[in-house]
């Protein structure tokens, strides 16, 4: 009966760090893509539109690189916590079973919660950039055609991503926080 919680424990660890290694892959991920995004958006040469009126404003730019700059600092933060949560399971792992790590339940809930989160509000912010940057070349939404189309495309699918990885990590957490209150006793 011990052996199997401590293969049951050793077994949610390594879930909490796979886990943990894929929201920073992903929020690495996210920023490279900001920064190509970012450095692309040179105001001299920010537009493909040939009709005046459709032109976006200084004010779109300027906008564009304050969501980039907030998206940066949500996967940042993100990977920040996602790597001192992996730091704090790696530390208090047993040493005579490395594998099992006695966590307290409640902190890593809340931590991946946070980590989960900051991902989350990341990718809006990059969303809201993304579409500043399809102002900025295709030209306003306002002109319709392009810009609108790509713009739709963009939040419906980003959207429906996004939708559907918070309620995966919320609904992953609650199961993980339920089996973790049978199986490791905390801290």
């Amino acid at each position: 009966m011990a052996e199997e919680k401590r293969a049951a424990a050793a077994k949610q660890t390594s879930i909490h760090v796979t886990a943990l290694d894929g929201i920073v892959t992903m929020n690495s991920l996210f920023t490279i893509t900001m920064f190509i995004g970012l450095s692309m958006t040179a105001p001299e040469k920010a537009t493909t539109v040939l009709v005046a009126v459709c032109t976006a404003k200084p004010e779109t730019v300027r906008q564009l690189i304050v969501y980039e700059v907030l998206s940066f600092s949500c996967f940042l933060f993100s990977s920040l916590l996602a790597q001192s949560l992996k730091l704090q399971i790696n530390l208090r792992n047993n040493m005579k079973d490395p594998s099992q790590a006695r966590m307290n339940v409640r902190h890593l809930k809340y931590c991946l919660t946070a980590a989960a989160a900051g991902s989350v509000v990341g990718c809006v912010f990059l969303m809201l950039s993304i579409v500043d940057f399809i102002r900025v070349k295709l030209g306003s939404l306002s002109c319709g055609g392009k810009p609108v189309t790509s713009v739709v495309v963009l939040v419906v699918l980003v959207g429906c991503g996004l939708l559907v990885y918070a309620v995966t990590a919320f609904l992953a957490l609650v199961v993980v926080e339920e089996e973790e209150e049978e199986v490791m006793p905390e801290a």
